[in-house]
């Protein structure tokens, strides 16, 4: 079972969708002890920073996700689900995030290029490419569909997994011990979300 954190934002029901298309038992849910039985868990978030940070503390989810993921359980986070996992974000300077992944989130710096970037771009893996399950079967140069206007900016620079360009280097995923986490939309991304998810499926 795959549990699906609603919290009021993110497209749960396209990414409850997708994951029963690659195989997944899932449920949407904002019942802790669901949460606490899954074997797995995705948190998506669609939005600003502040907002959803705002809606996830209304939860009183924040206790249990930590708690889940000290445990070594699998989580995904998706678009500002990929955010929130850090210490903080320009875009709301004085919300505290999850503090999962040290380092903040920036604004891209794209001066010639229209902001939100908004659409299909290619990934590029770095060194620890064979190490991670998320994108094993994907070639370098997939794309995928993104909707953003920051990015994460990790104090430690070794736990990026792909990258794309979009008026400069965009951070795409990061991955430390049982966390993962895509700025990309996987449930928007065709064929090559699917198979990125289907890989979720199969941790």
């Amino acid at each position: 079972m795959i549990a699906v954190i609603d919290y009021g934002v993110g497209n749960l029901f396209s990414v409850e969708k997708a994951l029963l298309y690659a195989g997944a038992a899932v449920e949407v849910t904002h019942d802790a002890e669901k949460i606490a039985a899954a074997e797995k868990l995705v948190l998506p978030g669609v939005g600003a920073f502040g907002d959803c940070m705002k809606r996830l503390e209304a939860t009183g989810l924040i206790p249990v996700i930590r708690r889940e993921i000290e445990g070594g359980k699998p989580l995904l986070g998706i678009c500002v689900g990929l955010q929130i996992l850090f210490e903080g974000s320009d875009e709301s300077p004085d919300v505290h995030g999850l503090g999962i992944f040290s380092g903040r989130v920036r604004r891209i710096q794209a001066p010639q290029l229209k902001i939100p970037h908004m659409g299909w771009n290619s990934l590029t893996f770095g060194e620890r490419r064979g190490e991670i399950d998320l994108f094993q079967g994907i070639s370098a140069g997939a794309y995928v569909y993104f909707v953003h206007s920051y990015h994460a900016a990790p104090e430690a620079p070794e736990i990026i997994t792909a990258q794309t360009t979009y008026g400069e280097c965009v951070t795409a995923a990061v991955a430390k011990d049982n966390v993962q986490a895509v700025q990309f939309h996987p449930e928007k991304s065709g064929a090559v979300g699917s198979a990125i998810l289907k890989n979720f499926v199969n941790l």
